[in-house]
């Protein structure tokens, strides 16, 4: 036969049963109640501005930490270029010191086009040297590198690593329903695979 309960239905004490013990709930700690923040602190929040844009604030806002990236890529593409000119020499000097100085303007080019529609569309465009070392999706360049089939190959890698995330980006803008970030893209996209043919052929056959 079961025992009888401490109380009954009524609340009422029942004669010689044993009084009932709550049993206190583990107390978590208070680190554990609030959710932790993993951004990292040194990481530029979105800066959005009123504007009378008719695209979304949310697509806006993810249109602006897409091109963010890509500005600083762009930044950090266009002095690899500059870097390249500067530095490179052998017989052919004169040939591709210009052909990088020509490389250099069409990417100064990329940076005030990303910038532009960025603010376009809300953005508060980071563009210091800084932010681009941040925001860049770029491997540092080689500051030793001298003979001109160096500075080829390594500025070749650079512009077709940016280029594969340009055709990623394309992608996120029209999901997006962003028609013109995505045009955007695709110009500076047709622009790089030129710019890598340019360079390859130096090197091809």
């Amino acid at each position: 036969m079961e025992p009888f309960p401490a109380a009954g239905i009524t609340g009422r004490r029942i004669p010689g049963a044993l009084p009932l013990r709550r049993r206190a709930l583990p107390r978590l700690p208070k680190e554990t109640l609030v959710a932790k923040d993993k951004t990292p602190k040194n990481a530029a929040k979105t800066q959005m501005h009123k504007t009378m844009n008719p695209i979304s604030e949310n697509i806006r806002g993810a249109m602006v930490d897409l091109l963010q990236a890509h500005l600083g890529t762009a930044i950090d593409i266009t002095y690899q270029t500059k870097q390249a000119h500067w530095n490179v020499k052998g017989m052919n000097f004169i040939a591709v010191h210009e052909l990088f100085d020509d490389l250099h303007d069409l990417t100064e080019g990329y940076v005030d086009d990303i910038a532009e529609r960025l603010t376009a569309i809300g953005g508060q465009a980071h563009g210091t040297v800084q932010a681009s070392v941040q925001n860049s999706l770029l491997e540092a360049y080689p500051l030793d590198l001298v003979k001109s089939e160096d500075h080829l190959r390594r500025l070749t890698e650079s512009y077709a690593k940016w280029s594969a995330a340009v055709e990623k980006g394309i992608e996120e803008a029209s999901e997006a329903g962003d028609p013109l970030t995505e045009d955007l893209l695709t110009g500076i996209g047709r622009g790089l695979d030129k710019s890598i043919y340019f360079m390859e052929s130096h090197f091809q056959g």
